[in-house]
């Protein structure tokens, strides 16, 4: 939940509470009280936002969403103003239901917070109009030009307020309905309900009819066809990817009802899947009904969809029940790891799901150590993000040292009595937001046994640096037999020939590549690539693996397929090893090259990392 005094508060509304706490005054105080989000200027004590009426325009020649936002609010007592969060929308004008347009003031700006937007209330007001325009560069946007132009958002984590005047904290839900304009011959969808086909009008209306948070607020506008999969499942995609998109997610419905059994009902209506161009920074969003993903995860053979099952089960944790602030991120995507997890076991089977957790345990403990030595605190669950950017918390810690303290608390407690435990979290949670401390009274209420919270390290595991001593190990022996064949091959003992690659599934491949050894020649991986052609395949996680051994190992035949693949990738889990690869391995000028020939491709998401990791400055570019 929200709170009181986000980056420019000077006073606490609380401390307004008199008199009796059981009389009507104080009990809608009560009500009105959240936990406070440094990420956020608004003051949801005094004033918050329930509902969205958006109309707006989208203009790809100026690269401009016009709109109005009109909000219906919630007051608490004597509340003389409401406050949005902006960053760089030219504010129009605004106007209230009791005061016509009214004088309204911007605060200072901050690098990642942007501005407070302050608007006069009254004991009157019901709602508030605002009327605006987004920055041709607004870092949520990412508007691609051509014969087939297309625009996406990526809201999360405070990025909203760079195309919609809101309330940008995961802490204060609303509904919302739309009105949205668009080019001629073009699509939009929104996370809510949607079109399935293109309509002559060029104006698409749209209904949230479940509260969510602001950055849940997700729009595309684009040439997109779609694809029934199941009676409550469908993809959407661009003419040239749809038919592979279909094939490829043909699992959607199984893996839907596998997470019906596991933890109830979905919530949301639908389940969609939109397929975005290649610039989209992440591998998915999970934007409530329509899940935002990478067209990186079409291998062809249907092998990355665990990526589905990831943003499926964002649909209970993260969406159903959200994280109140973005220190306690690791309840969003800790819980959906292991949800995740156990989806791809129901659907795939145990051996699958085994190898898969293995490689989040190797990616954890890398990132684990490197951490370790720069600031130990951020390794704990609960996160530390005061006067930071909010995505410097998307790291392994959430995702994977979540994901193992859930796993460790199902195999202490055991699977049955922990999976009815999360199934009433979720259902007595639902709609409602979630911060670390409350959700630790809620296990040692409802879970652990006396003495529990102490045995199993509960504090350690929150509030501790690393890895507990009680992570769980994790088993799998194929894994460990391709374990064997590294060392083996490395060590001229296999010949390639021998290696089992042709027979191996995708997880047996990326182990395999990203346990090669320094030692490795590059000759080696010449007759590799040689005998399993790695440079041409369709699995992206693979070639991923391979071309950071072939940049560290200076395999130069790999460096053109190289710069293809980041020239037309924008996905940063792709982006930021590789080019760090090249810069620590003395090739800073070839990632430079390539960064500039890309850059101009790449979401804001993306670029504000690569720039920082290599001291590229857009302003002296000629």
């Amino acid at each position: 939940m929200l709170a009181c005094g986000g980056p420019s508060s000077d006073k606490d509304p609380n401390k307004r509470t008199e008199g009796d706490p059981g009389s009507a005054k104080a009990q809608k105080v009560a009500q009105m009280k959240m936990v406070n989000d440094y990420h956020s200027y608004a003051r949801p004590n005094e004033a918050k936002v329930t509902h969205l009426n958006w109309k707006a325009s989208v203009d790809f020649e100026s690269r401009e969403i016009t709109g109005t936002a009109t909000y219906s609010i919630k007051k608490g007592e004597n509340a003389e103003r409401i406050v949005f969060d902006v960053r760089e929308l030219r504010i129009d004008s605004v106007v209230t239901n009791d005061g016509g347009a009214v004088s309204f003031e911007l605060g200072p700006d901050d690098e990642f917070l942007g501005q407070p937007l302050n608007i006069p209330i009254t004991s009157e007001t019901e709602t508030v109009s605002i009327s605006y325009a987004s920055a041709p560069g607004a870092e949520a946007l990412l508007w691609v030009e051509g014969e087939n132009p297309f625009l996406f958002t990526q809201s999360q984590a405070i990025l909203a307020r760079t195309w919609l005047p809101c309330q940008d904290s995961p802490g204060i839900r609303f509904t919302y309905h739309a009105e949205v304009s668009v080019p001629q011959g073009l699509m939009a969808l929104m996370s809510a309900e949607n079109p399935q086909k293109v309509n002559e009008s060029n104006t698409y209306t749209f209904k949230m009819e479940q509260p969510i948070p602001s950055y849940l607020m997700a729009l595309a506008v684009g040439n997109v066809e779609f694809r029934p999969i199941g009676e409550r499942t469908g993809v959407y995609a661009t003419p040239d990817v749809i038919e592979a998109a279909a094939y490829e997610f043909q699992e959607m419905d199984d893996m839907l009802k596998e997470a019906e059994e596991l933890y109830g009902t979905y919530a949301w209506g639908r389940y969609d899947l939109l397929i975005l161009p290649a610039a989209f920074p992440f591998g998915g969003m999970e934007n409530p009904r329509l899940t935002f993903a990478t067209p990186t995860i079409i291998a062809g053979d249907r092998s990355l969809t665990a990526l589905v099952a990831h943003e499926l089960a964002h649909s209970w944790s993260g969406n159903l029940v959200t994280n109140a602030t973005w220190d306690d991120f690791w309840l969003n995507e800790g819980f959906t790891v292991y949800f995740e997890q156990r989806i791809m076991e129901a659907v795939y089977g145990r051996e699958i799901s085994e190898m898969l957790a293995t490689l989040s345990y190797q990616s954890l403990e890398r990132e684990v150590e490197e951490i370790m030595d720069t600031n130990p605190d951020d390794t704990h669950l609960k996160l530390h993000l005061r006067d930071r950017n909010p995505d410097d918390g998307m790291t392994a810690i959430a995702y994977d040292k979540g994901y193992f303290f859930l796993r460790m608390l199902e195999e202490k407690i055991g699977r049955v009595e922990f999976d009815q435990f999360l199934k009433t979290y979720f259902q007595t949670h639902a709609f409602e937001v979630m911060d670390t401390e409350r959700f630790v009274d809620y296990l040692k209420k409802n879970l652990l046994a006396e003495g529990q919270f102490e045995a199993l390290k509960i504090e350690e595991w929150i509030y501790g640096p690393g890895l507990p001593e009680n992570t769980p190990s994790v088993q799998s022996e194929r894994i460990a037999a391709v374990d064997l064949a590294v060392n083996a091959w490395s060590n001229g003992e296999l010949a390639t020939a021998e290696l089992a690659w042709n027979d191996w599934v995708y997880q047996e491949r990326y182990r395999f590549l990203t346990r090669l050894p320094a030692t490795v020649k590059t000759a080696q991986l010449a007759e590799l690539n040689e005998a399993y052609d790695i440079n041409s395949t369709g699995n992206n996680e693979v070639l991923f693996a391979w071309l950071q051994q072939a940049i560290r190992h200076d395999y130069e035949p790999a460096f053109s397929r190289a710069e293809q693949f980041l020239i037309e990738v924008g996905r940063r889990k792709f982006l930021t090893p590789l080019y760090r690869e090249m810069k620590e391995t003395g090739k800073e000028e070839m990632a430079l090259n390539i960064y500039r020939k890309a850059r101009a491709d790449y979401h804001a998401v993306s670029t504000n990392t690569m720039d920082a990791l290599l001291g590229y400055i857009p302003e002296k570019e000629s």
